[in-house]
């Protein structure tokens, strides 16, 4: 039940453990077609230390299964007033190296010398991965009676499990005069932002974590703080085309961490928080793994 993220990888996962999946899902538009689509547990790890170790797979999880997925690494940078956030960030993170950021980014040789680069990490197109690993899956409106069910629905199973809503906001715009390769992360101590190239030039920006159950549209704070922080990032976001808002709410238990469990006959895979894309592929497998062991035992 459920086709975002947490949903298609538990069914593609299933499905190839030789299980005979039915996808139930309303067709309304989730949280996952809203992501960055960041691969990128070391990052991550700065704020979360617990995603590490279960997402360093997921970067070649995904490049086995959708076509499309980058592996150039993300730059984390800062502004000179703000330096001294990329040193705490240095200092909670690994896997990265210290470079000039034009090196890798010509684009921003001119307003940022110092960076970090996470060479172990990549992205995707959330909403063309998603539409890859549905494809082939058959659909039904209900679960059928005897199925075995899993709740992946996100917060909407809130009716069933102690989520809470975390909003996030992004906007989509078009900047055909920047040239980036890779995700960009902009370390602010009030407004930080990521900036993610879809191609074409094309750019994702996010990064609001907003304690709210409100799924309406985008405020017009988060648009002027994340518009302020591309502008801090590079002047030429101020003459971008704005294609795309978008505002959803992630699912999120007290401690931020997901879960695979099983209440009152029903298996539930949800809480993926700001995680979706980098951890939805291990606890799919973790999902799977349970599910044969009890119909092994069962047997």
């Amino acid at each position: 039940m459920g086709a975002g993220v947490a949903g298609l990888c538990a069914a593609h996962v299933l499905a190839a453990r030789g299980m005979d999946v039915v996808l139930c899902d309303d067709g309304r538009a989730g949280a996952s077609t809203l992501a960055g689509g960041m691969i990128a547990p070391w990052c991550e790890a700065e704020v979360a230390p617990q995603v590490l170790e279960r997402g360093k797979t997921a970067l070649d999880w995904w490049v086995a299964r959708v076509p499309g997925v980058a592996r150039r690494g993300t730059l984390v940078l800062a502004t000179g007033r703000d330096r001294g956030e990329l040193t705490r960030f240095a200092a909670r993170t690994l896997g990265h190296q210290s470079v000039a950021a034009g090196d890798l980014e010509p684009a921003l040789a001119d307003r940022f010398d110092q960076a970090l680069f996470f060479a172990d990490e990549g992205h995707l197109d959330p909403v063309k991965a998603l539409a890859h690993l549905r494809q082939g899956l058959p659909l039904a409106p209900n679960p059928r009676q005897g199925d075995v069910i899993v709740d992946c629905r996100g917060i909407a199973a809130r009716d069933q499990l102690p989520l809470r809503a975390v909003r996030g906001e992004m906007l989509v715009l078009h900047a055909p005069d920047i040239n980036l390769s890779r995700p960009i992360r902009l370390l602010h101590p009030r407004w930080p932002l990521y900036v993610v190239p879809r191609g074409d030039g094309i750019f994702m920006l996010g990064a609001t974590m907003l304690e709210s159950d409100d799924p309406g549209p985008v405020t017009a704070r988060s648009v002027i703080d994340l518009l302020n922080a591309a502008y801090a990032l590079h002047p030429a976001f101020a003459e971008a085309r704005v294609l795309k808002t978008g505002a959803g709410l992630r699912p999120a238990f007290a401690d931020n961490l997901p879960r695979v469990e099983r209440w009152g006959g029903v298996w539930h895979l949800n809480g993926l928080y700001r995680h979706g894309f980098l951890l939805a592929p291990v606890l799919a497998q973790e999902l799977a793994d349970a599910l044969i062991g009890g119909m092994a035992h069962a047997d």
